[in-house]
Parts: C-alpha cells; sequence; structure tokens
C-alpha cells in the first residue's frame, strides 16, 4: 500500500493548519467585558469625585483597585477571552499584563491632567469630564492594544 501526499493535499492540509493557525490567533484578547467594567468603573469613580464626599472617594478607589486585582490575573492573560478556547502560554506573550496595566497607568495620568487642565480652565465637574473621556479611551484603547498584541503573535507563529 503507497501512502504518498500528493502536492495538492500537502498545500491543502498547510493551508488547513495556516487557518486553524488564524483562529487561535484571533482568541488572543481579554473579554470584552473586562473593558466595559474598566469604563464604567471610571466613569463612577468620576461621578464620586465630583458629587460624593472624600470617603466616598477613596472607598470606591479602593474597591475598584481590589476588584481588579481580584479580576485581573485571570483575564489579563489574554488567553482566556471566551470560554471555548483557552490560548496556549507559549503562544501569547507574558508581557500582555504589564503591557495592559501599563495602559491603565496612562489612563489614570491622562485623567488627572485632563481633570487639573479643566479645572484650571473653569470647568464645573473637571473630575468627572475627564473620567468620561478616559473611559472612551478605555474603551477604544484595550481593544486596539490587544491588536498589537495578536499583530505580534503572528509574526512570532510565522517566524518558529
Amino acid at each position: 500500500m503507497d501512502s504518498k501526499v500528493t502536492e495538492a493535499e500537502a498545500q491543502y492540509a498547510l493551508h488547513a493548519i495556516n487557518q486553524r493557525r488564524q483562529q487561535v490567533i484571533a482568541e488572543i484578547d481579554v473579554p470584552s467585558w473586562y473593558w466595559v467594567g474598566l469604563a464604567g468603573g471610571w466613569i463612577v469613580l468620576g461621578v464620586l469625585a465630583e458629587f460624593g464626599p472624600a470617603w466616598a472617594t477613596i472607598a470606591g478607589t479602593v474597591a475598584f483597585g481590589a476588584l481588579h486585582a481580584a479580576v485581573a490575573p485571570r483575564v489579563l492573560s489574554g488567553r482566556h477571552a471566551s470560554t471555548q478556547v483557552s490560548v496556549r502560554s507559549d503562544l501569547v506573550s507574558r508581557r500582555v499584563p504589564a503591557l495592559v496595566i501599563g495602559f491603565l497607568l496612562l489612563m489614570t495620568g491622562v485623567t488627572v491632567g485632563l481633570a487639573l487642565i479643566a479645572h484650571a480652565d473653569g470647568a464645573r465637574h473637571s473630575a468627572l469630564f475627564a473620567s468620561v473621556i478616559v473611559a472612551a479611551l478605555v474603551l477604544i484603547g484595550g481593544p486596539r492594544l490587544m491588536d498589537v498584541v495578536r499583530r505580534r503573535a503572528e509574526r512570532h507563529l510565522r517566524a518558529s
């Protein structure tokens, strides 16, 4: 029994493998609810800063940080965007959590900067204004950051 593979069969197999790799790379992400939750939390903190007492702002900030600390280890790996697939750790950069945390630190600085600028300009609700702007940036920028991670994974896969 001769089991030689034809060139067409080999091409088909390679195409199928490449297609599956692309499907796996497309799964590298954090869940979309993570970005929505962050944006919502950002706005809640802006509302507390504007309309709540100082203790509520502090308590809200601590609660937001604690909730994020509880959720982050699972979702920031980039390996569990959905419940259907868990991407292999060697395919996803170990720097994903650091990139996301760096992005969030940058957004914190942007929030403070925007609030200070708005306050200096005489805006009535500068913290709320800044938090809404940054919440929008989180909703847009977070998924774009993960696009960069997926492109890196794709380049890494091609190089190997």
